[in-house]
């Protein structure tokens, strides 16, 4: 086993900060953290990358935070299998230019059929998933469920929503559906790439890609994506604060209902909007 799956089979220790690089499409705008991204114009020239390099396993997870009528088409995601600063020029679009560019893998989310079609000799209900597992397994990766789906602000209609995203009735290219690609180490020494939304793993997007060379994620926040802001992921044990949201939640009817819990201001918001 190379040292690379082994990485990945004890998925990522470390939890590195996520954020974009500063190489963007021309109609990009960052905000001073580096984890939104919004098109400020047009419909294109929108495409995104990783500071970093992924790590083997490492998820660069994103949610539509604005949604823009008027387009056709959505997010695309992808990786690159080069350093964004070696670019001449970011491309206009990632599906056709930057995959034409060569070492690029895009995948183009729709509201419905982003599952690809298993490997020969896999059988199709092997994909089903155990949604109330709180680990989301891609071959020996595991990454805490928590983070993978969104939930809505309180409000009125909020607890409709949570349903939704219970349910993963939420289309993929809604607001607040979060979206993430990562590569999955192989024992011949290739990666396959994973797209995962909402908590769920769409399979092997790409196979076979070289493992000679650093992947960068691609976000290309395209036509109706307006705008979209990088998740951080908790990876190993959970933190004592997310321990403390899963217990407070588990006990409540619904999560208005924390507004009336004797706790920090801080504290009740980070247990109704994550």
């Amino acid at each position: 086993m190379s040292s690379e799956h082994c990485a990945a089979a004890m998925a990522v220790q470390c939890q590195p900060f996520t954020c974009f690089h500063r190489v963007h499409g021309t109609n990009i705008r960052l905000d001073p953290s580096g984890t939104q991204a919004t098109r400020v114009e047009s419909f294109a020239n929108g495409i995104c990358f990783s500071r970093d390099p992924l790590a083997p396993g490492q998820l660069f997870l994103v949610e539509i935070e604005e949604k823009e009528l008027g387009w056709c088409g959505h997010l695309r995601v992808g990786l690159m299998a080069r350093d964004p600063r070696s670019l001449k020029k970011v491309p206009e679009y990632s599906l056709p230019d930057l995959l034409n560019y060569g070492e690029s893998w895009i995948f183009a989310i729709t509201r419905e059929h982003n599952r690809v079609a298993p490997d020969e000799g896999q059988n199709a209900s092997s994909l089903a998933e155990d949604l109330s597992d709180p680990y989301l397994k891609v071959g020996k990766i595991k990454i805490p469920r928590d983070k993978l789906m969104a939930r809505s602000k309180p409000g009125r209609f909020s607890h409709f929503l949570d349903q939704l995203y219970k349910t993963h009735i939420l289309p993929p290219t809604a607001r607040r559906s979060r979206i993430g690609v990562l590569y999955e180490p192989q024992e011949d020494g290739t990666r396959h790439m994973h797209i995962i939304i909402n908590g769920e793993d769409m399979g092997a997007s790409a196979r076979g890609i070289p493992a000679n060379q650093p992947l960068y994620a691609v976000i290309d926040v395209f036509a109706s994506t307006k705008s979209v802001r990088v998740i951080q992921i908790e990876y190993g044990f959970p933190s004592l604060q997310t321990l403390c949201r899963l217990v407070i939640q588990k006990h409540v009817i619904h999560r208005l209902a924390i507004d009336w819990l004797d706790l920090p201001e801080l504290l009740k918001n980070f247990c109704k909007y994550e």
